[in-house]
């Protein structure tokens, strides 16, 4: 049984005590997603812009009671000019996140990938759930189960780099990261356990830090301590992982469904590496995850933005020292 609070409720009464993100909703054209919105908004999560078609938003919110007038509705006339301009909203820096409201995720995604116009950064762009499981007792992440469809080795570190950095913002300050295969031994058959073992030197090289990496290790030796002291697996992340990085997109979609649908699991689902948090959850997501979903992003936004004011400090003392220096040779003897 888990003994401590379930992580999401925290996450969610700890954003409570923050200022409210600016948060662009693209399509918010299904009850679930208008709703979820809103009940965010009324949590004091975010500020919401509606950006939608205003004539169906309306309408929709009619029919389901839902109060509109406290809220910014972005008038565009379709789902694709939505997604781009939610994208624009953060490009500028009206936005602190991005959520996905009723789009599927390809079409939702297509502007965020864009090369110049998008929300790309150097590092590649990952999804991670945040998972809560009664039947075990550590939140888990678990990436990458929404974008990287094969992702190839150099790939695959930013991605465990992602959700280390995610770790961090969620307090557990040195996640343990079991790499998945299908066995615990490196194999030239199996191409997973061999970019396993990789990413595992990477980190001994510092190319991946902040976290302990294991693997190549099957999923009952990362989250099952018995199963681990079975195989006589020694290992600082065997049986007591906080992030799970599963090969590909498929491994990743269908283990998160299993959790959710087989053993009562809650999960919120981000998109990191991007210029802004993104919301992603399936368009099926309960109003629960939706809300702990913009809490995760709400965090990863305040980070950005203590990050950035660090940053214009520092930059602030830099130009002040520099007049100083400069005023030195200048002075009178």
């Amino acid at each position: 049984m888990r003994v401590h609070r379930p992580i999401l409720d925290h996450v969610i009464d700890k954003c409570r005590e923050l200022d409210p993100i600016a948060v662009a909703i693209v399509s918010p054209l299904s009850e679930v997603a208008l709703t979820s919105a809103i009940e965010a908004a009324d949590a004091g999560l975010i500020n919401p812009y509606l950006v939608g078609p205003r004539a169906k938003i309306a309408a929709l919110a009619r029919e389901h009671g839902v109060e509109l007038a406290p809220y910014l509705i972005v008038d565009v006339a379709d789902d694709v000019e939505a997604a781009q301009r939610g994208v624009e909203l953060c490009r500028v820096g009206t936005c602190q996140a991005l959520m996905n409201g009723s789009l599927r995720s390809d079409h939702f995604l297509r502007p965020i990938m864009a090369d110049d116009t998008g929300l790309r950064l150097k590092r590649r762009m990952s999804h991670a759930f945040v998972v809560e499981t009664p039947s075990y007792p550590r939140t888990l992440i678990i990436t990458d189960a929404a974008i990287n469809v094969y992702p190839k080795l150099e790939e695959k570190a930013d991605i465990v780099q992602n959700a280390i950095v995610l770790a961090h913002v969620l307090g557990i300050a040195t996640p343990k990261v079991a790499i998945l295969s299908t066995i615990e031994t490196v194999s030239s058959n199996i191409l997973s356990t061999i970019d396993a073992a990789a990413l595992c030197k990477m980190a001994d090289r510092g190319q991946i830090t902040g976290a302990v990496l294991d693997g190549p290790l099957a999923f009952d030796d990362a989250v099952q301590p018995e199963a681990a002291r079975i195989k006589q697996i020694h290992s600082a992340v065997a049986g007591q992982a906080d992030i799970l990085m599963v090969p590909d997109m498929e491994s990743g979609n269908m283990l998160i469904k299993q959790l959710q649908s087989l053993a009562g699991a809650e999960a919120a689902g981000v998109v990191l590496g991007a210029r802004v948090p993104i919301i992603l959850t399936s368009r099926a997501a309960n109003p629960k995850t939706r809300l702990a979903s913009t809490a995760v992003a709400a965090l990863l936004a305040q980070k950005d933005r203590e990050e950035f004011s660090g940053v214009t400090a520092g930059f602030g003392v830099l130009l002040q020292s520099k007049a100083w220096l400069s005023g030195v040779g200048s002075e009178p003897r």
